[in-house]
Order: C-alpha cells, then structure tokens, then sequence
C-alpha cells in the first residue's frame, strides 16, 4: 500500500472555546479543487479512534463550505471530539494508460483535534491533522528524483501500471517533466502552509510522512534541485 503524507499543526490558544472559530479558519484556506469546491464530508469522533462516530454527513452534491461544515461540527461540540472533514485539492498526477501528466483533485482530509480527545492527543500529533494524500506526489517514486534508475526499477514493479510509468521516466526529458512537476505539487503545499499561517494563530507546523525519515528535509532537496 502506498505511504501518505501528513502536515501537522499546534496553534495558540486553542481550547474548545475557539476551536469552532479556528476550525472555520483552518477550513477556508485549503485550496479546494476547482472542479470540486466543496467539502464532502464532516466525521465527529468522541473520546478516541475506538469509539463509533456520533455523526457522519454525506456532503457530496450540497455545496457545503467552511462555515456550512463548522456549523454542523457546532451540534457536537466538546472538547474530547475530534471533526473531520474531507474534500478534494488539485495535485499533478501521471496517467500511465494516456501517458500523460494530468492536474486532477487528490482526496484531502483535515481533522481538528479538541484539547481532550484520545487523552490529548493533540499535543502530538497537532491541533489540526491533515492527511495530504499520497507521499510519492511530492517525493516521486521508487527514488527517481534522487538519482534511482528508472529502469532498473521497472524490473520490480508489482504491476502493469507501474511497470509502465518506470519505462515512460527512463528518459532524461520525462525524468525532468516529473521533476517540474512534483515541484508544483510541493508549491503547492507550501502555499497552503503559508495561507495556514495566515488563517490561524499557529505556534508551529510539522510535515512528515510514513515511507521518509525526515519528509521535510526531502521536499526541500527536490524543491531545490533544478534537473533530475
């Protein structure tokens, strides 16, 4: 299964008395699809992950926005639940069967943490949680934008798709279209971060991920780097 990616937010003063005003916040800077505007979804989790959901709403086709969704998170309002909402956000991804390079929406899920939740929670893993997606969209796969031999790593692919995708960047102009490419996918999360700080009081922001020891460190060499 493919690794994902995370960015994890602290904010000041946050407590269940500004966690509506925050949530909304937070909400409105993602950058939601242009094709998908909306959110999709709102989950409120009492106590901890072992619990059942007290609500789930299907959003999809309502046109809920932030203030839409925080209004719903607003009946179950405590400081032991966590919300979370999901939506869709615009991200470069490579069509194997077309072979081409295609900006289409990447699930998004962002989670706010109340002070209380999973016996604070929060003080690790963040105010606000959120799951970016797919790690490889900004880190390439199977180690091509660190030098790997992409045909080498064909010879290994678990499947046609990927088979094809390794042969298709064995070349040295469509290595360095990846590159640009998983650049602006980068760009784009750091616009987002910059918009985050923007929208709340944040303390601090962490981005990691589960297949990179140090996924902040990787992003900043392949933002950095000018060839593949």
């Amino acid at each position: 299964m493919a690794n994902r990616a995370y960015l994890r937010v602290w904010t000041e003063g946050f407590s269940e008395a500004s966690l509506l005003e925050q949530f909304v916040r937070f909400l409105a800077s993602a950058p939601l699809s242009a094709s998908q505007p909306y959110f999709s979804s709102l989950v409120v989790q009492p106590i901890d992950p072992s619990e059942a959901p007290v609500a789930e709403w299907d959003l999809r086709g309502q046109e809920f926005g932030p203030a839409e969704v925080a209004a719903l998170a607003a009946q179950q309002l405590h400081g032991d639940t966590a919300y979370t909402a999901e939506a869709s956000w615009d991200l470069w991804q490579f069509d194997p069967e077309r072979l081409k390079w295609e900006k289409r929406p990447s699930p998004l899920s962002i989670t706010c943490h109340g002070p209380e939740f999973d016996e604070g929670l929060a003080a690790s893993s963040g105010n606000f949680l959120v799951d970016l997606g797919f790690e490889h969209l900004f880190t390439g796969h199977a180690g091509l934008l660190g030098g790997a031999s992409a045909g080498a790593a064909a010879n290994q692919a678990e499947d046609a798709g990927e088979h094809t995708f390794l042969r298709w960047m064995s070349t040295e102009e469509h290595r360095r279209e990846y590159h640009q490419k998983t650049r602006e996918n980068i760009q784009a999360l750091m616009d987002w971060i910059a918009s985050i700080e923007e929208a709340v009081p944040v303390e601090r922001t962490e981005l990691c991920s589960e297949g990179e020891e140090n996924f902040e460190a990787r992003l900043d060499q392949i933002a950095a780097a000018r060839g593949a």
